[in-house]
């Protein structure tokens, strides 16, 4: 029986229908029974605010519709919840809606209940099983948008309301959730060209994780509105009148909507006030065609003064996700900044919707129409790399470094452009151009001129790679420190190198680069390599070995494990009359920075020395006897070891982004030269790392430096060290454990 919307018993079903474009009478059917079977099945449970569960399906639906999305799509968003919350499976929405529907809600319930089968044991060694599955989590959604895009769609609006109602959550969830928008949910709506989705999730996030600077911003932005507006008002009507006198009648012009993190983005990056933020003063020109949006460019530009360097043409020259607008900043007047984006009606519909504002209705039509086939063609290839991973957490990070980052454009010697991010070296253009070219790479011109394989590309680079005959990748390409090769191309290719190599090779060069590590930190002489072997995972020490240097274990891995170890260790040794001795920190540190303490405040906060807990440990707090609150690791020896287990209290990291710092004994060894003081000290300022004390020594031609430096963390630490191991005439830096 046919639902007309009319006659529809809800308001909220009647608005749903109401936003599709040109709705058949099996559209409207498919959407009002996907309405009442959601209804019914969730009756009864409720949101953490106390609203009816029902409402989010409801909002995620609506979301959905006002991206023009289909009936399916719809329907789908309406039942999301319903497998994963209810006693409806999948077969029941096969068997009530058919395939595509059923087909959507469980990629969308799969994408919450993803086992761990795929996270290798290695992986597990690292990483906590609760980031674990989140990494799965990520990575299973990325690969989900080969097969259907929609399933990533209804995820986003999912995502989207249950940012918009993120106030009812705890103030822990609400920081985890909101970095993880940030991080992973806002670039994927931007790489879809969801820019409407992509600003409001990124300000939502940044309204939790960073909440003094976003009231700053919201309430500066809300107090000069009026001035703003009556400003606006009038660039607008001298606009007007001059693109009517050029037969631009078609034209209309809107203020852009203020993105506060994106004005904060630009303030911390440029360092510049409110003020002298562009977007505070910001229009769009909207015109019927092509021609008329670079006849307006000129336009503006004729009545005001263009600044230099702030012209993007979008449109000759599209962004990777397929944008497309002249972006262009002037000086009016009075001298003040004013933003403006010029492009087409059609324009303008595919930057706020992305890729769902190519899934249309067609009448009698199949299929898609070829914008959308390119953008899913292109989300194909971001995800060419996806099975060649194992390892979910490597994943993730290449997806955010290749797929979240922005892009630089270099050229070959005959003036091909190769597209890679924005941190790409020579290695990774070498590999993008061919595997065989990037295996022999030896060295590097970028612009006429010799440089390091490691250095950073540039928008517009000449780069010409110098090969070899014969040979093959360094393992040194793959260290994450020295920064060769960070594409997930090259890094795949240099592994798959490496792993054809002789297994004998493998193990003598992973000897070798093991034997290095534990110099650097220090521990030759108190950990055998078994030992090591057995805290990375593996069992036998050739197979640990082998897995070095074939490069599936890196030196990083290696460090984090063996200075978790000695931490451990130290914990161990400590007497029952330290369990509660803080340990020094930072001169002018403040010790209640970045610890948060369940139900008080104002308590004096100390890290405790048996454990060492860093940021990003689980913790606890032990109620000392004049001395404040103890900060433990939750697996602290000394803390379950206690009794009077009513002393503890739940701590948590806080959100200050002050580091504790951890005073570390360094020694370099290297050839004395004029210089080599100063370039050992500026790798160490590079690193944002103070040096509490240096002592030098030279004997024989040999220099010999003993330097305290305050360390955040074991990665700023194993960092140094690489980098100082790497510089010319340096014959040994490592860790000492004693004067």
């Amino acid at each position: 029986m046919m639902v007309s919307a009319s006659n529809l018993y809800s308001r909220d079903l009647a608005s749903l229908l109401a936003a599709l474009p040109k709705s058949k009478p099996n559209e409207i059917d498919l959407i009002a029974a996907a309405y009442q079977r959601a209804e019914c099945a969730h009756s009864g449970q409720k949101r953490k605010s106390g609203e009816p569960y029902f409402t989010h399906c409801v909002a995620v639906a609506s979301i959905l519709a006002e991206m023009k999305m289909d009936a399916e799509t719809i329907a789908a968003g309406l039942l999301h919840d319903v497998v994963e919350d209810t006693d409806l499976t999948i077969a029941d929405l096969h068997r009530e809606f058919g395939t595509t529907i059923a087909k959507l809600v469980d990629g969308v319930t799969k994408l919450k209940n993803l086992p761990l089968k795929n996270v290798s044991p290695k992986s597990d060694a690292r990483r906590s099983s609760a980031v674990n599955r989140e990494m799965e989590y990520i990575r299973k959604m990325l690969l989900t948008m080969g097969d259907d895009v929609r399933v990533v769609l209804v995820k986003l609006a999912d995502r989207l309301h249950n940012m918009r109602t993120l106030g009812y959550m705890p103030r822990e969830k609400q920081r985890t959730v909101s970095v993880e928008t940030r991080d992973i949910f806002a670039p994927l709506a931007n790489r879809l060209g969801i820019w409407q989705m992509k600003w409001e999730l990124e300000d939502l996030s940044f309204r939790y994780l960073n909440p003094e600077a976003y009231r700053a911003i919201a309430k500066a932005l809300d107090e000069r509105r009026d001035e703003r507006e009556t400003y606006v008002r009038q660039i607008k009507e001298r606009l007007i009148k001059e693109l009517r006198v050029a037969s631009i009648n078609q034209v209309t012009i809107t203020t852009r909507p203020k993105h506060i993190y994106s004005i904060y983005s630009k303030m911390t990056r440029k360092d510049l006030p409110l003020e002298q933020i562009y977007d505070i003063r910001g229009m769009r020109v909207l015109v019927d065609s092509l021609p008329e949006c670079y006849l307006a460019l000129g336009i503006v530009h004729n009545l005001w003064r263009p600044i230099p360097g702030e012209f993007d043409d979008y449109i000759a020259n599209p962004k990777d996700n397929f944008y497309r607008s002249l972006h262009t900043a002037v000086h009016d007047d009075a001298g003040k900044t004013v933003e403006v984006q010029i492009r087409t009606w059609e324009m303008h519909e595919d930057a706020e919707y992305g890729i769902a504002a190519h899934w249309r209705y067609k009448e009698g039509e199949n299929g898609h129409d070829q914008a959308f086939e390119q953008r899913l063609a292109y989300l194909r290839r971001l995800m060419e790399f996806g099975p060649e991973v194992n390892d979910a957490s490597q994943f993730v990070d290449t997806v955010k470094s290749e797929v979240f980052q922005d892009r630089v454009y270099s050229v070959t010697p005959n003036g091909d452009i190769i597209d890679l991010p924005v941190g790409a070296t020579p290695i990774d253009f070498a590999y993008h151009i061919h595997t065989d070219i990037g295996n022999r790479c030896r060295g590097a011109k970028v612009n006429g001129r010799l440089v390091p394989l490691n250095t950073k590309l540039k928008m517009g680079d000449q780069v010409e790679i110098l090969t070899a005959k014969r040979g093959g990748p360094s393992m040194d390409w793959l260290n994450p420190d020295l920064d060769y090769a960070v594409t997930s191309r090259a890094r795949s290719k240099i592994r798959q190198w490496l792993r054809k190599q002789n297994r004998d090779k493998h193990i003598a060069t992973g000897r070798d680069a093991l034997d290095r590590e534990l110099k650097r930190l220090g521990v030759q002489e108190k950990m055998s390599y078994d030992s090591v072997a057995r805290l990375v995972g593996f069992d036998k020490l050739d197979d640990f070995l082998a897995a070095i240097g074939a490069g599936d274990v890196t030196g990083p891995q290696i460090t984090n494990r063996v200075l978790e170890e000695e931490r451990r260790k130290t914990a161990e040794s400590q007497t029952d009359a330290d369990l509660l001795k803080p340990r020094s920190k930072r001169a002018g540190s403040n010790s209640t920075k970045g610890v948060s303490i369940m139900g008080a405040g104002g308590l004096l906060v100390n890290l405790a020395g048996c454990c060492a807990p860093m940021p990003a440990d689980d913790i606890i707090g032990y109620i000392t006897r004049g001395r404040g609150v103890t900060v433990h690791r939750s697996d602290c020896p000394n803390i379950n070891a206690l009794r009077e287990t009513e002393r503890l209290i739940e701590v948590s990291w806080g959100a200050s982004e002050d580091e504790q710092h951890y005073l570390v004994p360094v020694e370099v060894i290297a050839y004395d030269r004029e210089g080599l003081l100063r370039e050992i000290t500026t790798i160490i300022a590079d690193q944002r790392v103070n040096i509490a004390s240096v002592d030098v020594t030279t004997s024989q031609h040999y220099a010999r430096l003993k330097l305290q430096l305050e360390i955040a963390n074991n990665q700023q630490l194993t960092r140094i060290l690489t980098k100082l191991d790497m510089l010319h005439d340096v014959l040994e830096a490592r860790r000492r454990y004693s004067n």
